[in-house]
């Protein structure tokens, strides 16, 4: 598991109608680019910040296959970092996550957009339900 201080940055790359051409996220104390093992990067690329602005943990939990504790971890960390990003871009963040939060730029070149944002620890991990029990809990409906 990575260690508690999950204190990260993440940069993302749009194109001039939004939709996401790259993005990296990494660990500020370690500078260790937490991703890549997971696969939400390539999931994502390509998507408007519509889209993306929209995906479930869970579903993209799902949808990856992951079933290890750490790849989960890494996964939400992944998913909230750039999800709070792009709704902050869009004027959308609550005020109670533009603490955690914290867009440091955001510049605008002629076919592209790059947003720079910094993230502290959630507060909270989302419950992440086994597949084996999602299985056993979809047969018996």
């Amino acid at each position: 598991m990575p260690c508690k201080d999950t204190t990260s940055k993440i940069s993302i790359l749009l194109d001039g109608n939004d939709h996401l051409l790259n993005f990296e996220f990494s660990k500020m104390t370690c500078q260790k680019e937490v991703g890549g093992g997971t696969g939400f990067r390539d999931y994502c690329l390509g998507k408007s910040v519509d889209i993306l602005s929209e995906l479930e943990f869970q579903d993209i939990n799902d949808d990856l296959e992951l079933h290890d504790t750490e790849s989960q971890f890494l996964l939400f960390l992944e998913w909230s970092a750039l999800g709070a990003a792009l709704d902050q871009y869009q004027g959308k963040l609550s005020p109670n996550d533009q603490e955690q939060y914290q867009i440091a730029t955001i510049a605008y070149e002629s076919d592209q957009v790059e947003i720079n944002q910094m993230v502290l620890a959630p507060s909270e991990m989302p419950k992440i339900i086994p597949c084996r029990k999602k299985n056993t809990e979809s047969k018996h409906e």
